[in-house]
């Protein structure tokens, strides 16, 4: 009996299933698919089964038949569970890259309206930078196009264009150059004028007559002045004063530590406003292609970044052995609008600019690489001098051609002698044996230049001699193992006092023992 009424009951639930395949009436009650699926859950098919074996069961065998109805359920709910599953996948794999392509397209959405808002911002703080200089920026609604309100016919150089305007205005009057002072001259009256002058009388510099005549040595010499030793010894003030006594202020730039190429000293072209963002330096630079003035630019903490990022392209020009060569492109192609000495994008340099540059040697900034030190000329400024009592002293304006022709003088009266030469040939040799060190031609032509106009503006050719060889060459000992070296610099001293005599070369010799004691 119980077999009975498990076939009826089962045949119920299974007959169902089968009709999903097979439509015959022998087993779908109902007819076709939705009918089979009707059968599997067809509760009064299931209560008939019960109401007609309900007096022929005993208590045990109703047992077995209730176990016999909680497996159907189970099995149901497995069927709908798998069911589900599937489907889900089928879904998924239908429909779900439309999906997340579409999630895609939204967060890019989100993203641009993201970069929108930033790039407005971005220009608004520019807006507030430039505003000076007469940008008009305008600003949209979020997702508008932004254009820059340029006039046609307006140059994108706005500081260049008023250097135009300023040496084209009919009032303009050339500067009348007093080319009449020797170098020993300007130096005692330079050094005068910063300890006492009219100008600014509040403010007095006192400066050893070694340091100004090694800063006008080093102008004869090379482009770039490196003036490095500790904090509040003048070496900013130098610079600035000698434009205040030349009359022609000096150009500060101070170098921040995300300084990494060309484009902080030149400046660069903004496309959203269609214009070039000039630097002052290079407003400074072009105002020098308008008269003999000398101009000096100082590049202040320079090695609070490295130098050889923002300033390697400079380096290379100046080396340039023709002044025709001092060329740089600013923007790739010229605009009928530019300036006037822009020529197709290209910008020469001027010839009456130097370049000077302070450096700390501390954890906070980097060290200064041959590179930079074999092309420039560093200056120690370690001390400050003591006042002295100086006549009140005005400046004087000379033109650059004026002091470029008393270094040649110099150099041509006092030449480095030929047995002095001898002794820094035989030098290097002594240096390339005990040392593996060498120094080049750059540093020879430099040693030429120097040392006569410094003994033109007051000093000896042997005080010349020994600035050069502790500066350029002895400086270079700092990148060797002194550990190894240490019984050399003792042997290297006393080379130093047979070529040159005990009593000179003291500067060597001075930075050679402090170097032994490191170690």
């Amino acid at each position: 009996m119980v077999a009975n009424f498990f076939k009826e009951f089962l045949g119920i639930f299974f007959g169902g299933i089968l009709g999903l395949f097979y439509s015959g009436p022998e087993l779908n009650n109902y007819g076709g698919f939705f009918g089979a699926l009707r059968q599997m859950f067809a509760v009064d098919l299931y209560i008939q089964t019960f109401k007609q074996y309900n007096d022929k069961l005993s208590a045990g065998q109703w047992v077995l038949a209730v176990l016999c109805c909680l497996l159907v359920v189970a099995v149901l709910v497995a069927f709908i569970w798998v069911a589900a599953y599937f489907g889900k996948r089928f879904f998924k794999k239908l429909f779900g890259d439309k999906v997340l392509n579409q999630d895609l397209l939204d967060e890019i959405d989100s993203l641009k309206r993201e970069l929108i808002k930033t790039t407005r911002e971005k220009d608004r703080i520019l807006g507030l930078k430039v505003a000076y200089q007469g940008y008009d920026i305008l600003e949209g609604e979020e997702g508008e196009d932004v254009k820059s309100e340029k006039k046609e016919g307006e140059s994108r150089f706005y500081k260049l264009t008023e250097v135009d305007a300023k040496y084209e205005h009919p009032d303009y009057k050339p500067p009348e150059y007093d080319n009449t002072i020797t170098l020993k001259e300007l130096c005692d009256r330079f050094r005068n004028y910063a300890a006492n002058n009219p100008d600014r009388p509040w403010r007095k510099l006192y400066y050893e007559e070694k340091i100004i005549r090694l800063f006008f040595a080093s102008l004869a010499t090379t482009r770039l002045i490196i003036l490095q030793g500790i904090s509040g010894t003048g070496k900013t003030s130098l610079p600035e004063c000698v434009g205040h006594f030349f009359k022609n202020p000096t150009t500060i730039a101070s170098v921040q530590p995300s300084w990494r190429d060309r484009t902080e000293l030149f400046g660069y072209f903004n496309e959203f406003t269609k214009r070039f963002n000039e630097t002052e330096m290079l407003r400074a630079m072009y105002d020098a292609t308008y008269n003999e003035n000398i101009y000096l630019t100082v590049l202040d903490e320079m090695n609070i970044a490295r130098v050889e990022y923002y300033f390697a392209e400079m380096l290379s020009i100046l080396e340039m052995p023709s002044r025709d060569q001092w060329v740089i492109d600013l923007v790739p192609s010229g605009w009928p609008s530019d300036p006037k000495h822009i020529e197709k994008g290209r910008f020469r340099l001027p010839q009456n600019m130097w370049f000077v540059g302070t450096a700390n040697n501390d954890d906070s900034t980097f060290a200064i690489s041959d590179k930079v030190y074999d092309r420039g000329m560093p200056i120690n400024i370690n001390t400050k001098a003591q006042p002295f009592d100086a006549p009140l002293t005005e400046g004087i304006q000379i033109s650059y051609k004026y002091l470029e022709q008393l270094f040649k003088e110099a150099q041509e009266k006092h030449r480095v002698s030929e047995e002095n030469l001898k002794k820094f040939e035989d030098m290097d040799n002594y240096v390339i044996e005990h040392f593996r060190l060498a120094f080049g031609n750059r540093i020879v032509k430099q040693l030429i230049e120097f040392v006569p106009v410094y003994v033109a503006c007051g000093g000896t050719e042997i005080d010349g001699l020994d600035y050069v060889l502790c500066n350029k060459i002895l400086r270079k000992f700092e990148s060797l193992n002194l550990s190894y070296i240490r019984d050399e610099v003792d042997d290297y001293i006393q080379y130093l006092d047979d070529h040159f005599g005990e009593e000179n070369m003291l500067e060597c010799k001075d930075y050679l023992r402090r170097l032994k004691k490191l170690f």
